[in-house]
Protein backbone atom coordinates (compact mmCIF):
# COMPACT_ATOMS: atom_id res chain seq x y z
CA UNK A 1 0.00 0.00 0.00
CA UNK A 2 1.39 3.24 -1.37
CA UNK A 3 1.83 6.45 1.58
CA UNK A 4 -1.01 8.35 0.06
CA UNK A 5 -3.45 5.52 0.76
CA UNK A 6 -2.12 4.88 4.07
CA UNK A 7 -2.75 9.23 4.79
CA UNK A 8 -5.65 8.76 3.09
CA UNK A 9 -7.79 5.85 5.06
CA UNK A 10 -5.74 7.30 8.47
CA UNK A 11 -7.88 10.91 7.61
CA UNK A 12 -11.51 8.82 6.80
CA UNK A 13 -10.69 6.55 10.04
CA UNK A 14 -10.21 9.82 12.40
CA UNK A 15 -13.03 11.84 10.37
CA UNK A 16 -15.07 8.84 11.69
CA UNK A 17 -14.34 8.29 15.32
CA UNK A 18 -14.72 12.15 15.60
CA UNK A 19 -18.64 11.91 14.26
CA UNK A 20 -19.44 9.09 17.00
CA UNK A 21 -17.70 11.00 19.81
CA UNK A 22 -19.08 14.19 18.46
CA UNK A 23 -22.68 12.48 18.35
CA UNK A 24 -21.68 10.67 22.38
CA UNK A 25 -20.73 14.12 24.23
CA UNK A 26 -22.96 17.03 22.04
CA UNK A 27 -26.00 16.89 24.66
CA UNK A 28 -23.69 17.61 27.62
CA UNK A 29 -21.74 20.49 25.82
CA UNK A 30 -25.22 21.66 24.94
CA UNK A 31 -27.13 24.46 27.17
CA UNK A 32 -30.21 23.04 29.02
CA UNK A 33 -33.18 23.88 27.75
CA UNK A 34 -35.33 26.36 29.14
CA UNK A 35 -38.62 24.56 30.90
CA UNK A 36 -42.42 26.07 30.71
CA UNK A 37 -43.60 26.64 34.14
CA UNK A 38 -46.13 23.89 34.41
CA UNK A 39 -49.80 25.12 33.92
CA UNK A 40 -51.88 25.78 36.99
CA UNK A 41 -54.92 23.97 35.61
CA UNK A 42 -57.59 23.58 33.54
CA UNK A 43 -61.02 25.57 33.93
CA UNK A 44 -64.10 25.02 32.87
CA UNK A 45 -64.20 25.11 28.72
CA UNK A 46 -60.24 24.45 28.81
CA UNK A 47 -58.71 28.04 29.52
CA UNK A 48 -55.26 27.42 31.17
CA UNK A 49 -54.24 29.21 33.96
CA UNK A 50 -54.99 31.28 36.98
CA UNK A 51 -56.59 33.86 34.65
CA UNK A 52 -58.53 31.46 32.44
CA UNK A 53 -60.86 29.44 34.87
CA UNK A 54 -59.06 28.33 38.37
CA UNK A 55 -57.04 26.07 39.69
CA UNK A 56 -57.90 22.54 39.36
CA UNK A 57 -57.28 21.74 43.32
CA UNK A 58 -60.28 23.95 43.66
CA UNK A 59 -62.60 21.79 41.58
CA UNK A 60 -64.74 19.43 43.23
CA UNK A 61 -63.73 16.03 43.58
CA UNK A 62 -66.50 13.30 42.22
CA UNK A 63 -67.10 10.72 44.61
CA UNK A 64 -69.75 7.85 45.14
CA UNK A 65 -71.54 7.86 48.54
CA UNK A 66 -74.11 5.26 50.21
CA UNK A 67 -75.69 6.00 53.63
CA UNK A 68 -74.84 3.55 57.12
CA UNK A 69 -78.07 1.44 57.89
CA UNK A 70 -79.36 -0.25 60.64
CA UNK A 71 -79.34 -3.92 60.32
CA UNK A 72 -79.36 -7.41 61.61
CA UNK A 73 -76.21 -9.20 60.50
CA UNK A 74 -75.65 -12.57 61.53
CA UNK A 75 -72.92 -14.10 62.93
CA UNK A 76 -71.15 -17.54 60.94
CA UNK A 77 -68.40 -19.65 61.64
CA UNK A 78 -66.89 -20.98 58.20
CA UNK A 79 -65.39 -24.55 57.90
CA UNK A 80 -65.18 -27.72 55.81
CA UNK A 81 -67.15 -30.60 56.41
CA UNK A 82 -67.16 -33.67 54.57
CA UNK A 83 -70.76 -35.50 53.61
CA UNK A 84 -71.64 -38.60 54.88
CA UNK A 85 -74.65 -41.03 54.32
CA UNK A 86 -76.85 -41.02 57.85
CA UNK A 87 -77.11 -44.66 57.41
CA UNK A 88 -74.98 -46.97 55.31
CA UNK A 89 -75.39 -50.97 54.64
CA UNK A 90 -73.15 -53.30 52.81
CA UNK A 91 -76.10 -55.62 51.88
CA UNK A 92 -74.61 -59.49 52.17
CA UNK A 93 -76.72 -63.01 51.92
CA UNK A 94 -77.18 -64.96 55.28
CA UNK A 95 -77.31 -67.76 53.23
CA UNK A 96 -75.25 -69.60 50.69
CA UNK A 97 -76.62 -70.86 47.20
CA UNK A 98 -77.04 -69.55 44.04
CA UNK A 99 -77.97 -65.82 43.13
CA UNK A 100 -81.16 -66.43 40.42
CA UNK A 101 -82.20 -63.13 40.33
CA UNK A 102 -80.93 -59.40 40.90
CA UNK A 103 -84.08 -57.39 41.06
CA UNK A 104 -82.71 -53.56 40.96
CA UNK A 105 -81.24 -51.21 39.49
CA UNK A 106 -78.27 -49.41 39.89
CA UNK A 107 -78.93 -46.31 41.44
CA UNK A 108 -81.90 -47.01 42.55
CA UNK A 109 -84.20 -45.63 45.14
CA UNK A 110 -85.81 -48.62 47.24
CA UNK A 111 -88.16 -48.77 50.44
CA UNK A 112 -87.38 -50.20 53.14
CA UNK A 113 -88.14 -54.60 52.91
CA UNK A 114 -87.50 -54.31 49.01
CA UNK A 115 -86.41 -57.36 47.65
CA UNK A 116 -82.99 -56.42 45.94
CA UNK A 117 -81.90 -60.01 45.35
CA UNK A 118 -82.85 -63.38 45.20
CA UNK A 119 -80.97 -67.01 46.00
CA UNK A 120 -81.95 -70.66 45.50
CA UNK A 121 -84.11 -71.30 47.47
CA UNK A 122 -85.24 -75.34 47.10
CA UNK A 123 -82.69 -76.87 49.49
CA UNK A 124 -84.55 -74.86 51.98
CA UNK A 125 -87.50 -74.96 50.94
CA UNK A 126 -87.34 -79.17 51.44
CA UNK A 127 -85.51 -78.16 54.95
CA UNK A 128 -88.31 -76.44 55.68
CA UNK A 129 -91.04 -78.86 54.45
CA UNK A 130 -89.37 -81.49 56.64
CA UNK A 131 -89.73 -79.76 59.64
CA UNK A 132 -93.52 -79.56 59.33
CA UNK A 133 -93.76 -82.82 58.18
CA UNK A 134 -91.80 -84.24 61.42
CA UNK A 135 -94.14 -81.99 63.44
CA UNK A 136 -97.21 -83.27 61.93
CA UNK A 137 -96.12 -86.26 63.29
CA UNK A 138 -95.64 -85.86 66.53
CA UNK A 139 -98.81 -83.71 66.50
CA UNK A 140 -100.73 -87.07 66.17
CA UNK A 141 -98.45 -89.08 68.39
CA UNK A 142 -100.00 -86.74 70.91
CA UNK A 143 -103.53 -86.32 70.06
CA UNK A 144 -103.09 -90.38 69.97
CA UNK A 145 -101.36 -90.13 73.79
CA UNK A 146 -104.02 -87.85 75.27
CA UNK A 147 -106.79 -90.26 73.89
CA UNK A 148 -105.02 -92.96 75.71
CA UNK A 149 -104.16 -91.42 78.63
CA UNK A 150 -108.13 -90.14 78.89
CA UNK A 151 -109.30 -93.94 78.98
CA UNK A 152 -106.38 -94.79 81.96
CA UNK A 153 -107.58 -92.06 83.70
CA UNK A 154 -111.36 -93.40 83.70
CA UNK A 155 -110.44 -96.53 84.01
CA UNK A 156 -107.74 -95.93 87.39
CA UNK A 157 -110.83 -94.20 88.49
CA UNK A 158 -112.28 -97.58 89.08
CA UNK A 159 -109.13 -99.43 89.95
CA UNK A 160 -109.32 -101.56 86.94
CA UNK A 161 -105.43 -100.26 86.61
CA UNK A 162 -102.84 -99.33 88.56
CA UNK A 163 -101.32 -96.10 89.57
CA UNK A 164 -98.07 -96.72 87.59
CA UNK A 165 -99.86 -96.93 84.22
CA UNK A 166 -101.75 -93.63 84.69
CA UNK A 167 -98.53 -91.93 85.64
CA UNK A 168 -96.45 -93.43 82.91
CA UNK A 169 -98.99 -92.13 80.03
CA UNK A 170 -99.00 -88.58 81.86
CA UNK A 171 -95.42 -88.50 80.92
CA UNK A 172 -95.73 -89.46 77.46
CA UNK A 173 -98.13 -86.85 77.14
CA UNK A 174 -95.77 -84.36 78.49
CA UNK A 175 -93.00 -86.40 76.70
CA UNK A 176 -95.03 -85.57 73.09
CA UNK A 177 -96.11 -82.50 74.03
CA UNK A 178 -92.83 -81.06 74.16
CA UNK A 179 -91.51 -82.75 71.39
CA UNK A 180 -94.33 -80.85 69.47
CA UNK A 181 -93.23 -77.71 70.73
CA UNK A 182 -89.50 -78.49 69.42
CA UNK A 183 -90.58 -79.53 66.08
CA UNK A 184 -92.22 -75.75 66.14
CA UNK A 185 -89.15 -74.43 66.81
CA UNK A 186 -87.26 -76.19 64.03
CA UNK A 187 -90.06 -75.22 61.71
CA UNK A 188 -89.52 -71.43 62.21
CA UNK A 189 -85.69 -71.89 62.26
CA UNK A 190 -86.01 -73.45 59.16
CA UNK A 191 -88.63 -70.67 57.86
CA UNK A 192 -86.99 -68.00 58.66
CA UNK A 193 -83.68 -69.66 56.60
CA UNK A 194 -85.73 -69.91 54.12
CA UNK A 195 -86.67 -66.37 53.94
CA UNK A 196 -83.25 -65.39 53.95
CA UNK A 197 -83.13 -66.53 50.15
CA UNK A 198 -84.82 -63.25 49.80
CA UNK A 199 -82.12 -60.54 50.30
CA UNK A 200 -84.09 -57.49 51.21
CA UNK A 201 -83.35 -53.75 51.79
CA UNK A 202 -82.74 -53.24 55.50
CA UNK A 203 -83.47 -49.57 55.64
CA UNK A 204 -84.64 -47.01 53.18
CA UNK A 205 -81.69 -45.69 50.72
CA UNK A 206 -80.15 -45.65 47.00
CA UNK A 207 -78.35 -48.41 45.71
CA UNK A 208 -74.53 -48.33 44.81
CA UNK A 209 -73.16 -50.52 42.07
CA UNK A 210 -73.79 -54.46 41.88
CA UNK A 211 -70.85 -56.39 43.80
CA UNK A 212 -72.10 -59.82 42.47
CA UNK A 213 -73.84 -60.33 39.29
CA UNK A 214 -76.68 -63.09 38.88
CA UNK A 215 -75.88 -66.19 38.33
CA UNK A 216 -72.96 -66.61 40.96
CA UNK A 217 -72.42 -68.55 44.13
CA UNK A 218 -72.44 -66.55 46.68
CA UNK A 219 -72.15 -67.49 50.66
CA UNK A 220 -73.09 -66.09 53.87
CA UNK A 221 -68.94 -65.77 54.75
CA UNK A 222 -68.55 -63.06 51.58
CA UNK A 223 -67.25 -59.86 52.75
CA UNK A 224 -68.27 -57.97 49.52
CA UNK A 225 -71.88 -58.28 49.92
CA UNK A 226 -74.35 -58.18 47.09
CA UNK A 227 -74.82 -54.07 47.18
CA UNK A 228 -74.14 -50.91 49.73
CA UNK A 229 -77.08 -49.58 50.59
CA UNK A 230 -77.15 -45.43 51.31
CA UNK A 231 -79.54 -43.35 53.51
CA UNK A 232 -79.59 -39.73 51.13
CA UNK A 233 -82.44 -38.15 53.35
CA UNK A 234 -81.58 -36.56 55.28
CA UNK A 235 -77.85 -36.55 55.04
CA UNK A 236 -75.13 -35.86 57.48
CA UNK A 237 -72.25 -33.49 57.62
CA UNK A 238 -69.32 -33.67 59.83
CA UNK A 239 -66.54 -31.16 59.98
CA UNK A 240 -63.95 -29.25 62.57
CA UNK A 241 -63.60 -25.77 64.20
CA UNK A 242 -60.83 -24.64 65.98
CA UNK A 243 -61.35 -25.11 69.77
CA UNK A 244 -61.21 -21.36 70.50
CA UNK A 245 -65.16 -21.31 68.66
CA UNK A 246 -65.88 -24.09 71.56
CA UNK A 247 -67.38 -21.24 73.95
CA UNK A 248 -69.43 -20.16 71.04
CA UNK A 249 -70.82 -23.31 70.11
CA UNK A 250 -71.97 -24.15 73.44
CA UNK A 251 -73.40 -21.14 74.11
CA UNK A 252 -75.19 -21.63 71.27
CA UNK A 253 -76.14 -25.31 71.77
CA UNK A 254 -77.99 -24.46 74.87
CA UNK A 255 -80.28 -22.50 73.23
CA UNK A 256 -81.23 -25.03 71.08
CA UNK A 257 -79.90 -26.64 67.69
CA UNK A 258 -77.76 -24.38 65.90
CA UNK A 259 -78.83 -23.46 62.68
CA UNK A 260 -75.86 -24.81 59.72
CA UNK A 261 -75.78 -23.82 55.89
CA UNK A 262 -73.88 -25.59 53.24
CA UNK A 263 -73.00 -23.72 50.51
CA UNK A 264 -71.34 -24.67 46.82
CA UNK A 265 -68.05 -24.55 45.66
CA UNK A 266 -68.31 -21.03 45.01
CA UNK A 267 -69.21 -20.66 49.06
CA UNK A 268 -71.96 -17.88 47.97
CA UNK A 269 -75.06 -20.31 46.85
CA UNK A 270 -76.35 -22.25 49.63
CA UNK A 271 -77.38 -25.90 48.67
CA UNK A 272 -78.99 -27.20 51.81
CA UNK A 273 -80.11 -25.25 55.40
CA UNK A 274 -79.82 -28.20 58.40
CA UNK A 275 -78.79 -28.26 61.75
CA UNK A 276 -76.42 -29.16 64.22
CA UNK A 277 -76.91 -32.07 66.06
CA UNK A 278 -74.01 -32.99 68.17
CA UNK A 279 -70.41 -31.26 69.43
CA UNK A 280 -67.84 -33.97 70.42
CA UNK A 281 -67.10 -34.81 73.77
CA UNK A 282 -63.64 -34.15 73.31
CA UNK A 283 -61.24 -31.59 71.49
CA UNK A 284 -58.82 -33.26 69.27
CA UNK A 285 -55.26 -32.99 70.65
CA UNK A 286 -53.52 -33.43 67.48
CA UNK A 287 -55.15 -30.48 65.80
CA UNK A 288 -56.88 -28.95 68.42
CA UNK A 289 -59.72 -28.52 67.01
CA UNK A 290 -63.13 -29.91 67.95
CA UNK A 291 -65.76 -32.23 65.65
CA UNK A 292 -69.52 -31.44 64.90
CA UNK A 293 -72.00 -33.33 63.49
CA UNK A 294 -75.05 -31.90 61.59
CA UNK A 295 -77.93 -33.05 59.42
CA UNK A 296 -79.38 -32.10 56.46
CA UNK A 297 -82.63 -33.01 55.03
CA UNK A 298 -81.30 -33.00 51.07
CA UNK A 299 -84.44 -32.65 49.44
CA UNK A 300 -83.35 -31.90 46.36
CA UNK A 301 -79.49 -33.88 46.67
CA UNK A 302 -77.02 -31.78 46.28
CA UNK A 303 -75.36 -33.37 49.00
CA UNK A 304 -73.51 -36.85 48.52
CA UNK A 305 -71.72 -39.16 50.33
CA UNK A 306 -67.46 -38.57 50.42
CA UNK A 307 -68.38 -35.03 49.18
CA UNK A 308 -66.46 -31.83 50.41
CA UNK A 309 -69.02 -28.97 51.23
CA UNK A 310 -68.31 -25.54 52.46
CA UNK A 311 -70.20 -24.91 55.33
CA UNK A 312 -71.27 -22.14 57.36
CA UNK A 313 -72.77 -22.17 61.40
CA UNK A 314 -75.25 -19.74 62.37
CA UNK A 315 -73.82 -18.57 65.99
CA UNK A 316 -75.16 -15.17 66.73
CA UNK A 317 -76.87 -12.24 65.45
CA UNK A 318 -76.09 -8.61 65.90
CA UNK A 319 -79.64 -6.85 66.24
CA UNK A 320 -79.89 -3.35 64.67
CA UNK A 321 -76.36 -2.93 63.65
CA UNK A 322 -74.38 0.19 61.84
CA UNK A 323 -73.48 -1.47 58.64
CA UNK A 324 -71.87 0.45 55.60
CA UNK A 325 -70.12 -0.93 52.37
CA UNK A 326 -66.73 -2.42 53.09
CA UNK A 327 -65.56 0.05 50.25
CA UNK A 328 -65.99 2.70 52.67
CA UNK A 329 -63.48 1.57 55.10
CA UNK A 330 -59.86 3.00 55.23
CA UNK A 331 -56.72 2.26 57.02
CA UNK A 332 -54.10 4.61 57.88
CA UNK A 333 -51.70 4.66 60.33
CA UNK A 334 -53.59 5.22 63.40
CA UNK A 335 -56.33 2.65 62.59
CA UNK A 336 -59.45 2.19 60.30
CA UNK A 337 -61.49 5.17 59.54
CA UNK A 338 -64.10 6.30 56.76
CA UNK A 339 -64.71 10.16 55.11
CA UNK A 340 -68.07 11.27 55.82
CA UNK A 341 -70.58 13.52 53.53
CA UNK A 342 -71.33 16.61 54.94
CA UNK A 343 -74.62 18.60 54.21
CA UNK A 344 -71.94 21.64 52.77
CA UNK A 345 -71.00 18.57 50.05
CA UNK A 346 -67.71 18.57 52.15
CA UNK A 347 -66.00 15.81 53.47
CA UNK A 348 -64.67 15.01 57.50
CA UNK A 349 -62.10 11.94 58.38
CA UNK A 350 -63.50 9.89 60.92
CA UNK A 351 -62.26 7.22 62.98
CA UNK A 352 -64.30 4.16 63.44
CA UNK A 353 -63.53 1.09 65.15
CA UNK A 354 -65.39 -2.47 63.24
CA UNK A 355 -67.05 -5.34 65.06
CA UNK A 356 -67.13 -7.54 62.25
CA UNK A 357 -66.18 -7.44 58.34
CA UNK A 358 -66.39 -9.18 54.97
CA UNK A 359 -65.83 -8.65 51.04
CA UNK A 360 -69.40 -6.43 50.85
CA UNK A 361 -70.38 -4.56 54.33
CA UNK A 362 -68.60 -3.86 57.68
CA UNK A 363 -70.03 -3.38 61.05
CA UNK A 364 -69.49 0.03 63.02
CA UNK A 365 -69.42 0.02 66.54
CA UNK A 366 -68.43 3.22 67.40
CA UNK A 367 -67.88 6.22 65.12
CA UNK A 368 -70.71 6.37 63.31
CA UNK A 369 -74.80 6.70 63.26
CA UNK A 370 -77.55 5.51 61.32
CA UNK A 371 -78.19 7.34 57.77
CA UNK A 372 -74.66 9.46 57.57
CA UNK A 373 -73.30 8.96 54.33
CA UNK A 374 -69.82 7.79 53.70
CA UNK A 375 -67.53 7.93 50.55
CA UNK A 376 -67.69 4.43 48.64
CA UNK A 377 -65.18 5.87 45.74
CA UNK A 378 -62.72 8.47 44.83
CA UNK A 379 -60.39 8.74 47.51
CA UNK A 380 -56.91 9.78 45.52
CA UNK A 381 -57.62 13.39 46.37
CA UNK A 382 -59.59 13.19 48.95
CA UNK A 383 -58.13 15.35 52.49
CA UNK A 384 -60.26 16.54 55.40
CA UNK A 385 -62.58 19.51 54.65
CA UNK A 386 -61.93 18.53 50.59
CA UNK A 387 -64.98 20.15 48.51
CA UNK A 388 -66.90 17.44 46.06
CA UNK A 389 -69.44 16.38 44.38
CA UNK A 390 -71.13 13.66 45.39
CA UNK A 391 -73.25 10.94 43.98
CA UNK A 392 -75.20 7.84 44.76
CA UNK A 393 -73.87 4.34 44.92
CA UNK A 394 -77.23 2.85 44.31
CA UNK A 395 -77.71 5.32 41.25
CA UNK A 396 -74.06 4.72 39.90
CA UNK A 397 -74.86 0.51 39.93
CA UNK A 398 -71.95 -0.01 42.34
CA UNK A 399 -74.35 -1.31 45.12
CA UNK A 400 -78.62 -1.84 44.27
CA UNK A 401 -80.78 -1.27 46.91
CA UNK A 402 -81.57 -4.63 47.54
CA UNK A 403 -77.93 -5.30 48.89
CA UNK A 404 -76.68 -6.91 45.73
CA UNK A 405 -73.66 -5.95 43.49
CA UNK A 406 -74.05 -5.37 40.23
CA UNK A 407 -71.27 -8.06 39.37
CA UNK A 408 -73.21 -11.14 41.23
CA UNK A 409 -72.08 -10.94 44.48
CA UNK A 410 -73.74 -10.57 47.59
CA UNK A 411 -74.33 -7.69 48.86
CA UNK A 412 -76.43 -7.12 52.14
CA UNK A 413 -77.18 -10.53 53.05
CA UNK A 414 -79.68 -12.15 55.03
CA UNK A 415 -80.45 -14.56 58.19
CA UNK A 416 -81.42 -17.48 55.87
CA UNK A 417 -79.32 -17.33 53.19
CA UNK A 418 -76.03 -14.79 54.21
CA UNK A 419 -72.33 -15.26 54.06
CA UNK A 420 -69.72 -13.19 55.71
CA UNK A 421 -65.89 -13.25 56.81
CA UNK A 422 -64.48 -13.25 59.62
CA UNK A 423 -63.49 -9.81 60.27
CA UNK A 424 -60.35 -8.15 62.14
CA UNK A 425 -62.24 -7.66 65.54
CA UNK A 426 -64.81 -8.90 67.38
CA UNK A 427 -66.27 -13.16 67.67
CA UNK A 428 -63.99 -13.66 64.54
CA UNK A 429 -67.36 -15.32 62.94
CA UNK A 430 -68.55 -14.14 59.84
CA UNK A 431 -71.30 -11.55 59.61
CA UNK A 432 -74.02 -10.87 56.97
CA UNK A 433 -77.06 -8.52 57.15
CA UNK A 434 -80.17 -8.66 57.15
CA UNK A 435 -81.89 -4.98 55.95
Amino acid sequence: MTLKRRIVSFLVAAFVIGGVVAVYYMPQWMPPAQTQPAAKGFGKGGKRGAGGGGNASTEPVPILAAAARAADVPVYLDGVGTAKALNTVTVRSQVDGKLINVSYTEGQDVPKGYVLAKIDPVTYQAAYDQTVATKAKDEAQLANAKLDLDRYTRLAATNAVNKQQLDTQKALVDQLAAQVRLDQAAADNAKAILSYTNVTAPIAGRTGIRQVDQGNIIKAADTTGIVILTQLQPISVFLSLPQQDLPDLTKGMAEGPLAIDALAPDGKTPLDRGKVMVIDNQVDQTTGTVKLKAEFPNPKMQLWPGQFVNVRVLIDTLRRVVVVPTAAIQRGPNGTFVYVLKDDNTVSMRPVTLTQQDDVQAVIATGLKTDERVVTTGFARLTDGTQVTASSAEEAGQVSPDGQRKDGTRGKRGTDRGKGNQGNQGTGGRPASNP
